[in-house]
Order: structure tokens, then sequence, then C-alpha cells
């Protein structure tokens, strides 16, 4: 079985034990991915957020064939709970016939691709204790402008300077524009 991986974050620059050949290609489907969850650790991190615009994702191959190994490994690496991992760990499979519930971007592309499943982080945006909450540009930048203590505000504009530069989106411009974090370079 051949499955791949998404990725937009840090599973890409951070794979950790994540069972992926480490080789990540960078012509993955058009989903809309924003910088619209804040994580416990105080980050801003990407996820996909229905309605905005849809940039190139990036993809790799797990290095197992078993389809529960990979959804275990993409969920240990994500720190998703066991009893969210049907919510938090999306996934398209060839054979199960899901795709009605899954973004035609994902199922177009992994026919044309020839996999046989694919899985990414499913995590939902998340604005100031608010489930499914999708935070203005504006909110967003404002809560990183004034992100304390520094060591918060480290990390959190750390996760979004190496972001993959593909991963283009609405809300990293105003930030590189307002704040200055620009890429790091490769």
């Amino acid at each position: 079985m051949k499955i791949a991986c998404l990725g937009w974050g840090s599973l890409v620059w951070d794979p950790r034990d994540l069972l992926i050949r480490r080789k990540w290609f960078s012509d993955g489907p058009l989903l809309p991915i924003e910088f619209c969850r804040q994580s416990d650790d105080g980050r801003i991190t990407l996820v996909i957020a229905p309605q905005k615009p849809r940039v190139r994702t990036l993809w790799a191959i797990f290095s197992t064939e078993v389809l529960d190994d990979a959804v275990e490994s993409l969920r240990a690496r994500e720190g998703i709970c066991k009893k969210n991992v049907s919510k938090d760990v999306g996934r398209w499979v060839r054979e199960q016939g899901n795709h009605d519930s899954v973004d035609p971007d994902i199922h177009n592309w992994a026919s044309w691709k020839g996999l046989d499943a694919v899985l990414w982080t499913s995590l939902t945006p998340k604005f100031l204790g608010e489930i499914d909450r999708v935070p203005s540009a504006e909110a967003v930048l404002d809560y990183l402008r004034n992100l304390l203590p520094y060591e918060r505000r480290r990390h959190a504009e750390q996760y979004i300077r190496r972001t993959p530069v593909q991963i283009d989106t609405d809300y990293r411009r105003l930030i590189e524009m307002q704040l200055g974090w620009l890429p790091y370079e490769e």
C-alpha cells in the first residue's frame, strides 16, 4: 500500500519519529491553509481553514505500507489523543470510498499520483479558547505582537519563519510585513 502524508507546517522541518521517507515533495494538493490555530504553547499554527485561499501543500511517502501504523505514527507525532484520532487525523483511502467526505482536491491529487491512501493532520481552527473560531488576520497579528513572555513569542516566531516558503498565505504576508518575521534562509 502506497501511503502519503500531507504537510504544511512543523511536520516538514521537524518530522521527529514520523514514519516517512525523509524527502518532502512540493507538489501536494491545493488546500485552504492558514495560521488559524492557537496552540497551548502560544504559537499560531497552520490548519485547514475553509473559505481561506488555497496554497500548494507538501507531501512525503510513509515508510510503512500498513495504514494503521501510518495513522498511529502521525497521531503520535502530532500529540493527538487516541480518542480523537478518527477526527484529528484526516484520511483518504482509495478502497474505502470515503471520497465524498474529503476535499475533492485531495481525492483528485491522490488518484493522479496513484496513491492508495493519504493522511494529514485535521485539527480545526481555534483562537482564544474557541474551537472552530477562525480569527481575522488582524487578531492574529495583534496576538503575536503582544505575546509574552519572550520565550513564547520567540517560539511562535520560529514556527512562522520555518514554515516552507510555498505556504504563502494572506496572514503570513501580513505577519512578514508588520513583524518582519521573514522565512529563514534555506
